[in-house]
């Protein structure tokens, strides 16, 4: 079997639990660089047993000794220090992750082309676990066809290339190229480490997920909301993008930190939600409908504030329908083969239980599968925890106990992938 750098193999192993996780850490040369003392924060705070591997061109940015000081561990740039130790070779067979952050175009160029003229190239061609690289550059430079052309090959040998942030860069150039918040890289970094020797199954995919909750506004101050917090959503666009996937998170009125390596889009009514998710649709492998768009939204805005009147008489307020946009683009299927994924929010009644309605409902929107969540008493909205059954019109009912949303998650995308075609 041929093995390349970054690739999982059959015999790489979960991180064993009797220890502390090791992680490797490289920092390649940008100015990003001393992003990743927060994330090495986050990674040992944790727990977990992180070595970093800066480059020559990184310490310039932050030197030795920072790094030594945060990680509890002496530091090196080459192969001859502690040479009787081989330590490009040990670090890369004893490491449960390697994440390189920021990973600048010349680090994703040499690890592309197997070079290794340092310690930190030595060791993702002795890593045989997962392999997470965070980009950082130029707009220019990320978008230059080598640079495009090296991440493709990065990305077929089996690593996670996160896709960078767009935002302010060095100086005073802002676009697509800025290294993700070292929390979101984090959090990446901790969903591979717990899938263990899997490979990113959605390499190659485009999802679409949206999350959150829609707002129609009656005046310039009030509007007509829900309770989604966009928590659901957000889990589904990290695992996705943890799993190699190409995201489009469309966000409803979402204050949570946008998920490294995923393209947000930021919506407030059904409308503009609906505008997005039908534009994204077009070149989606997946849609998964998470967030909560209002059913009905006023016949008519006012331009100012509403006012008490004298007599303290509410005003009458007439509501029309709002799209059904799960409806609709399950009944479009822009793309062939892609998987329309709803969710339903459900309470029992005296017309029938929760399964009852989820089932008339996937029957009535079309789509290929749908999360039902029961929300009796308000459960499930804003905390960090679910609990779902997901509906197909094809198959036995899926039932995923309560665990964390990012749990859920990776059970909707397993569920998706089964029917990618």
């Amino acid at each position: 079997m041929t093995e390349t750098p970054g690739s999982p193999t059959p015999q790489a192993a979960a991180p064993d639990r009797e220890r502390r996780p090791r992680v490797v850490l490289g920092v390649s040369g940008g100015i990003a660089a001393y992003k990743a003392c927060e994330l090495l924060r986050r990674l040992t705070e944790s727990g977990h047993d992180v070595t970093v591997i800066p480059t020559e061109g990184a310490l310039e940015f932050v030197g030795a000794t920072t790094w030594a000081a945060l990680s509890g561990h002496p530091v090196a740039t080459d192969v001859w220090t502690d040479a009787h130790a081989v330590p490009h070779v040990e670090l890369g067979q004893q490491a449960d992750l390697v994440v390189v952050a920021p990973a600048t175009a010349d680090l994703l160029a040499r690890a592309a082309h197997g070079r290794a003229d340092d310690l930190l190239t030595n060791t993702l061609l002795t890593a045989r676990c997962p392999v997470v690289f965070a980009p950082a550059m130029h707009t220019e430079m990320w978008e230059h066809p080598a640079t495009v052309a090296n991440v493709a090959t990065l990305r077929e040998r089996g690593a996670v290339v996160i896709e960078p942030a767009e935002g302010r860069l060095t100086g005073a150039d802002t676009g697509k190229g800025r290294l993700p918040e070292p929390a979101e890289i984090f959090e990446i970094c901790r969903d591979v480490l717990h899938r263990g020797a899997q490979a990113p199954d959605l390499t190659g995919r485009h999802v679409v997920v949206s999350a959150g909750g829609t707002r129609e506004f009656l005046d310039p101050v009030r509007f007509l909301g829900n309770r989604s917090s966009g928590r659901q959503g957000h889990a589904l666009a990290r695992t996705a993008a943890a799993r190699g996937a190409e995201v489009t998170l469309i966000a409803a009125n979402v204050t949570l930190p946008d998920p490294a390596g995923v393209k947000v889009v930021r919506v407030t009514s059904t409308a503009e939600l609906r505008d997005a998710v039908v534009a994204a649709t077009a070149t989606a492998d997946a849609v998964v409908m998470a967030a909560a768009p209002a059913d009905f939204r006023p016949v008519a805005t006012s331009a100012s504030k509403i006012k008490k009147t004298d007599d303290r008489t509410a005003p009458a307020i007439e509501l029309t329908v709002n799209p059904d946009i799960l409806a609709e683009i399950s009944r479009q299927r822009v793309r062939s083969g892609a998987v329309i994924v709803g969710f339903a929010a459900e309470t029992g009644d005296d017309s029938g239980t929760v399964l009852e309605h989820a089932r008339a409902k996937l029957a009535r929107k079309g789509c290929d599968l749908l999360v039902v969540n029961d929300v009796s008493g308000g459960a499930v909205f804003g905390s960090t925890e679910n609990e779902a059954v997901l509906l197909a019109p094809d198959a036995e009912p899926v039932v995923v106990p309560r665990g964390s949303k990012e749990q859920l998650a990776h059970a909707i995308w397993d569920e998706v992938l089964s029917r990618i075609t």
